[in-house]
């Protein structure tokens, strides 16, 4: 399957520039039908349970997907438990970080054909696969390259061992820097994966497990099994030793009442509705970026994405104006297009949940804007959203969305804005905005989440942890810290 399509009419956007289409057209070949990676090899998988990936911007469907059966399942993590114990676990780490720096250098090398696969599978716009996800992904892998040798200095006075095989289940919002994310600390401390992708956007991982044949990974050390709910719970239930799961709190719940009682571990990234608290002596320009980013990126596909606005009263008119008029501005549209800034919606159940809750806040007395923008006819789409005079107790407050969604409310105090935005059963991430330093640490400290950025939003880095509290879950992923959940600590007698 090619990217390279007909011409498309000239772009015309109310409160945008007008600009002629500019689609990205590096080819990709997309095949019929997927089945699973498993000891180093491709398997066709049983047919009985296929299922289509879809391209949320047109509808249609890329490729057929097999989905994995309890017995597939169980003969990954048999692959996985061989390379552990022959290969993977008994090699030196310097020789792990070779093959950890020839899987960043090969996804670097292939960047542009996986930026165009992820927007094509996942509907997020191409400026964002192609300048964040698979940048983001390839540094993944260097940073933990380069600890794969040095183990020994995340716990002093004892020794870093391996914990054995890891079975990690990821989201559709970020299916390969996800894959990255997990892959990369547990390669580098010793342990083997076998990996679910989401059901909707399976398509890089079967493209990074090429890389991983391309490297000469040995066979068994990462598997990819594809399938739905059921895929998951078999591997959640087969013989691993540790569960890394990102995904919603509802699920998040349902595997820790699977294992309780187990001796697996379990690292949780959940789901988030983080606050975006901005003080009236704040830039509030830069503020606006900093909230267009927070919640339009990845069309608001994002566990931390800043989807609660705190707003300083004396500013609120203002600033609301400021951001109506940026707002206004962004392009929706086809995802492929570099002058695109919000994209698709993953799936048409996920726009029907989005369209569900836009009826549950204007029913709650809630004042809804969206932009006046023009959408396309065909595909998964919605305009971006805010949402005025709405209460702390308010459905669309308290709940996670997932989509570009915005509710507002004001503040008078410090004080205030920290009690409204902990008020939340969810800890994963907050933004604050002020040019006073003082204020910036006392009200960051005050937060209740496990990540707080100052004056900016949505930035990652390797060598940063990221993680949640309460019902945003617990473990972190990143930094020496994304290292612990893969390690045991052996202390010498």
């Amino acid at each position: 399957m090619s990217t390279k399509d007909e011409s498309t009419p000239r772009l015309k956007l109310s409160g945008a520039l007008d600009l002629s289409p500019a689609p990205e057209r590096y080819p990709v070949t997309i095949k019929e039908r997927y089945g699973h990676f498993v000891n180093g090899a491709f398997i066709d998988g049983n047919s009985d349970g296929d299922f289509p990936t879809i391209n949320p911007a047109t509808g249609k469907v890329l490729s057929t997907i097999a989905s994995a059966t309890e017995t597939e399942v169980h003969a990954a993590v048999k692959a996985a438990r061989t390379a552990y114990d022959s290969v993977w676990s008994k090699m030196s780490g310097a020789e792990r970080g070779k093959y950890l720096y020839r899987i960043a250098r090969r996804l670097q090398e292939r960047g542009r054909e996986f930026a165009v696969v992820e927007t094509m599978d996942n509907g997020k716009p191409i400026r964002e696969t192609r300048d964040v996800d698979v940048p983001l992904a390839a540094q993944h892998f260097f940073y933990y390259a380069g600890w794969a040798d040095k183990l020994d200095y995340t716990v002093p006075g004892g020794t870093a061992a391996p914990v054995g095989v890891a079975g990690q289940v990821i989201p559709w919002n970020f299916p390969l820097l996800m894959a990255a994310w997990k892959i990369a600390p547990a390669l580098a401390c010793g342990n083997t994966v076998v990996l679910k992708p989401a059901e909707t956007t399976p398509l890089t991982a079967m493209l990074l497990a090429e890389i991983f044949q391309e490297v000469g990974l040995p066979p068994g050390v990462v598997n990819f099994v594809n399938g739905a709910g059921g895929t998951g719970a078999a591997l959640v239930n087969s013989d691993i030793d540790k569960i890394a799961f990102t995904g919603s709190t509802n699920v998040g719940r349902i595997i820790m009442r699977s294992i309780a009682g187990t001796k697996k571990r379990a690292t949780m990234e959940l789901g988030g509705k983080g606050a975006h608290i901005v003080f009236a002596d704040a830039s509030l320009d830069q503020a606006v970026e900093g909230c267009i980013d927070g919640i339009f990126f990845n069309q608001g596909h994002v566990c931390c994405a800043g989807s609660r606005l705190l707003i300083e009263e004396s500013v609120h008119d203002e600033f609301i104006e400021r951001l109506q008029r940026r707002i206004e501005a962004l392009r929706v549209g086809d995802p492929l297009d570099k002058n695109t800034d919000v994209g698709a919606i993953n799936s048409a159940e996920q726009l029907a949940t989005i369209n569900r809750y836009l009826e549950i806040g204007q029913a709650d007395g809630g004042t809804m804007w969206q932009s006046p923008c023009s959408i396309p006819s065909e595909g998964f789409f919605v305009r971006p959203t805010l949402f005025t005079n709405v209460q702390q107790s308010d459905t669309i407050v308290r709940e996670e969305i997932f989509g570009p969604v915005l509710s507002v409310v004001s503040f008078r105090t410090p004080a205030e804005a920290v009690k409204k935005a902990n008020d939340s059963e969810y800890g994963l991430a907050a933004g604050v905005w002020s040019e006073k330093n003082a204020k910036l640490f006392e009200v960051a400290h005050a937060l209740n989440a496990g990540v707080i950025w100052a004056n900016g939003y949505n930035l990652f880095d390797p060598a940063s942890p990221f993680g949640g509290i309460r019902h945003s879950g617990f473990g972190r992923e990143g930094g020496v810290a994304g290292l612990w959940p893969y390690i045991q600590v052996e202390v010498p007698a």
